[in-house]
């Protein structure tokens, strides 16, 4: 019983011990310089937040042409073995100003730095290429030294070291070979010491023996975070800029009026919301298998179709090459026909302008039959040959090849199809289609119109889609209501909400897969039901005087002897002439809206509802009376009034 569960133990441990050693090594990509490809060293942050080590940043710098903007000049040797001799000449003659000085000179921000001419109107700004965002970032006039050293990524990279390097000892790097085992560390001078080495580089009664050891170390950094540009430790953090700032940084003019906030407070805020997304996805785990899954099932679909196009391309470029050689072949057939009749058409030619020739067989016949003293049988005879020697006289006199030698009809015009198969590519999606503005509105429904962009590949169809905007939003994705394949440039979108904001885009499809949405268009639907009715021309007054026109949408005045009395009694002021004409339909309640097109030539329009009872007194009255109006209750119909042209 304690056998197996001490083997139970020991296989939990070693399948721990997996697991952290599986860690580790995926999390050593995330270590690894983008330049050197190894663990950083002395990383600095740039200003895109991306990491490199100190001594790649100043060889790319170096190929770039930058001089003198490698680092900070005054930076100390990296351990005890380091003399004065080996630092640069112009280091070790150059004079520290005063500490007065220095703080006046930071405060205004006069002074010179490497790269710098003094009195320069425009500073060199130094562009630093970043391997990992393939970008080039601005590093300002210092360079390398006005870039902060990520002490958390070190402090990363020394525990993974330690991990993953379990019994490696550290060296004493003052020993002579061989070397002992490191048992101290020290800050200041920045080196490892075995226990003799730390007593011989620090003295009793000297300076270095305040020197405080700590454990041996393969890396050695400051004890906090220090600005680069006044050495002081930051206590700040300046939410404009981004940037950690120290004292005399925060009450410079360049981050007047910007947000600072102790770094406390910035440590708290970045801490919870990195704690927050963690948690997030270390509970989200199964959903990023899920996706990881999907992914490698697109790239399994991604190779089985790229290699379908491959073989879709090649076999229609084989098809043309197919019908290439067919054309080719009936083109040179067609040649070789025509050349052959041509040759047999000269050969003939030839034969016959040989038959002229002195001791020729046709020369030689006629000499015979010449001597023939038989008149009969020599008009027999002579009549068939002159015939034969007079074409072939008259061909002599008028000679002329019986075909061309040139073959110039047959020569082909690319120019066309060359450009056409320069021009072959691979077909793209439609572009974005351009909504017409001035024929799209809203009514009782919704008439959308659009057009493509002049050079666009073609749309086999379209895709609408719409949505209120008056609503309150849901939680999740905007959700669209979807029309899809739509022929033509237009669309009807019945039945829309009345008093809404829509928002509607369309975006083209064809063989190569859908294009990008157009441009949102909002569109207002009337504020109530749009009512459609017709002008009955049954009911209404003076019809003499008006003309309803055949589709019952209008009315007009009718030219006469009518209206030019109801025009007179309307200039002598006797009393207001009133043409009324209703509509089929009655509106018994609620607010109404009215739209309507009145002619410019017209004297007075009235449009709305009258009381029913209001309308037939008017009706059974004089045919000239006050226009009705509306009572406060009763039956309401809708009507129309006034002079037309």
């Amino acid at each position: 019983m304690a056998e197996g569960e001490d083997m139970q133990t020991f296989t939990s441990i070693m399948d721990a011990l997996v697991r952290i050693s599986t860690s580790m090594k995926n999390m050593e990509k995330e270590l690894l310089c983008p330049v050197c490809q190894e663990m950083y060293k002395q990383p600095l942050v740039l200003p895109c937040t991306h990491n490199v080590c100190q001594a790649c940043a100043r060889e790319v710098l170096g190929q770039q042409g930058y001089i003198g903007h490698g680092g900070d000049p005054s930076s100390e040797p990296t351990s005890p073995a380091s003399t004065p001799s080996t630092r640069s000449p112009r280091l070790s003659r150059r004079t520290l100003p005063k500490p007065d000085r220095l703080d006046r000179l930071l405060k205004s921000g006069f002074g010179t730095y490497p790269g710098r001419k003094r009195g320069a109107l425009h500073p060199q700004v130094i562009m630093f290429p970043c391997p990992a965002c393939q970008g080039d970032v601005e590093l300002g006039e210092r360079g390398l030294a006005g870039l902060f050293r990520n002490l958390t990524l070190e402090r990363v990279v020394e525990r993974y070291r330690q991990s993953v390097s379990v019994g490696g000892a550290i060296l004493c790097q003052l020993c002579k070979p061989p070397q002992l085992e490191a048992t101290k560390g020290c800050t200041e001078c920045r080196a490892t010491f075995c226990n003799e080495c730390f007593k011989l580089f620090h003295p009793w009664g000297t300076q270095k023996a305040q020197h405080e050891p700590t454990l041996p170390t393969l890396s050695f950094r400051p004890k906090g975070l220090m600005c680069p540009d006044h050495k002081e430790e930051v206590t700040h953090y300046c939410k404009t800029c981004q940037r950690l700032v120290c004292q005399l940084c925060r009450v410079r003019r360049t981050h007047s009026g910007h947000k600072i906030t102790p770094v406390v407070s910035a440590y708290q805020a970045l801490k919870d919301k990195l704690t927050k997304s963690l948690t997030y996805i270390l509970g989200n785990q199964d959903t990023v298998q899920t996706q990881i899954c999907e992914l490698e099932e697109t790239v399994r679909h991604t190779e089985v179709s790229g290699q379908q196009a491959k073989e879709e391309v090649s076999q229609l470029v084989r098809g043309l090459g197919a019908v290439l050689e067919e054309k080719r072949a009936s083109l040179l057939q067609a040649i070789e026909e025509c050349q052959q009749e041509r040759l047999a058409r000269l050969s003939a030619q030839i034969q016959e302008h040989r038959s002229l020739l002195d001791g020729s067989g046709l020369v030689g016949y006629a000499q015979e039959v010449l001597k023939e003293t038989d008149q009969p049988c020599f008009v027999q005879a002579a009549k068939q040959l002159h015939n034969r020697i007079a074409r072939a006289t008259e061909a002599l006199q008028t000679f002329r090849p019986a075909a061309s030698s040139s073959f110039r009809h047959c020569q082909l015009d690319v120019g066309r199809e060359m450009k056409l198969l320069t021009e072959l590519n691979f077909l793209r999606v439609p572009e974005a289609p351009v909504i017409d503005t001035q024929r799209t509105f809203a009514y009782d429904q919704i008439f959308l119109c659009w057009r493509l962009p002049p050079h666009s590949p073609p749309a086999w169809h379209y895709t609408i889609e719409f949505r209120r905007t008056d609503v309150p939003a849901q939680p999740g994705p905007t959700r669209w209501q979807r029309r899809e394949e739509v022929r033509g440039t237009s669309a009807l979108l019945e039945n829309p909400d009345t008093g809404s904001v829509y928002v509607l885009r369309v975006r083209g499809c064809n063989k190569a897969g859908y294009g990008e949405y157009s441009e949102d268009v909002h569109l207002h639907t009337p504020p109530a039901p749009v009512l459609h009715f017709f002008l009955d021309g049954r009911w209404g007054t003076s019809r003499e005087r008006l003309a309803i026109s055949k589709d019952q949408r209008a009315v007009r005045s009718v030219p006469g002897l009518p209206l030019l009395l109801a025009a007179e009694r309307l200039l002598t002021g006797c009393h207001l002439s009133v043409d009324v004409v209703l509509g089929d339909v009655a509106v018994t309640q609620g607010r109404s809206y009215w739209a309507c097109a009145v002619d410019p030539a017209s004297y007075l329009v009235k449009v709305g509802v009258g009381l029913e009872s209001k309308l037939q007194e008017s009706f059974q009255g004089a045919p000239d009376v006050i226009s009705p109006r509306s009572g406060p209750s009763g039956r309401y119909g809708v009507w129309g009034s006034g002079w037309g042209s």
